[in-house]
């Protein structure tokens, strides 16, 4: 394992690692996105008791968390992607999980409120994450395999030809 890792970087071109960590990067957002449009009893299940339309708030969070992995994904304006990603994962964590991790539901069985806390923190700590590397890409262009790459070669391409 280590000997694939040594010289990764001088083997594999920033191009190809940036679509590797974009591939990754959207995987859980489309993954869980796509938990909210299709079958999201488990997560109403979850929500808090202050969400008054749990269907309609689960399936426009997994709208927001597609629209945005598949921006990432593709390199599609992934500034914007990421400014919505990160916007949405700021008001999850704070309305969701910080107030999960000092208060356990009604319904979970008091034998069973510390697995609450370490999935509410786990959540915390994983958003944070996810929320750094937002602000992250909010200045990072994506590499050659990307739709804004191929758009910027095209325009280019368009405007050098001759006659244009």
């Amino acid at each position: 394992m280590l000997r694939l890792i040594v010289g990764f970087e001088r083997r594999v071109s920033n191009d190809t690692r940036d679509l590797i960590f974009r591939v990754l990067f959207s995987s859980i957002f489309l993954g869980l996105g796509s938990e909210h449009l299709l079958d999201d009893r488990l997560i109403q299940h979850f929500m808090p008791g202050w969400v008054n339309y749990p269907m309609l708030a689960s399936r426009f969070s997994g709208f927001v968390l597609v629209i945005s992995g598949l921006s990432i994904l593709t390199g599609y304006r992934i500034q914007l992607g990421a400014r919505l990603l990160g916007a949405f994962l700021f008001i999850v964590t704070l309305t969701v999980h910080v107030p999960g991790v000092f208060q356990v539901p009604p319904g979970i069985p008091a034998d069973a409120a510390w697995l609450w806390t370490v999935f509410q923190r786990s959540n915390l700590v994983k958003n944070l994450c996810l929320f750094g590397v937002c602000v992250h890409l909010t200045t990072q262009a994506p590499g050659r395999f990307s739709i804004d790459a191929w758009r910027a070669r095209r325009a280019s391409g368009e405007r050098t030809r001759p006659g244009s």
